[in-house]
């Protein structure tokens, strides 16, 4: 019954051990792009808008769903990229 719900094969390592190592390098190594393109994204954001002033201060919700909208849409073109 389990094995027909749950294909055990799907459940493997999907790398293997010995490129294990090289795997969590090339992704750190684009997880700190990714990070560095999200900081470069949101001072460029700040600088357009005063994104600090109108969303702690001023309770401005429209402007903090562009921003998460933009965040959103950058993390996609990021993943998109990375996977080529």
């Amino acid at each position: 019954m389990l094995n027909s719900i749950f294909n055990l094969n799907a459940l493997a390592l999907v790398v293997k051990l010995d490129q294990l190592l090289e795997v969590l390098v090339t992704t750190l190594i684009f997880v700190s792009i990714g990070l560095v393109f999200f900081v470069v994204a949101y001072a460029v954001l700040s600088r357009v808008f005063p994104i600090r002033k109108e969303i702690e201060e001023d309770q401005n919700t429209a402007l903090g769903i562009v921003i998460g909208s933009i965040m959103i849409g950058i993390a996609i073109i990021i993943a998109a990229a990375i996977q080529g």
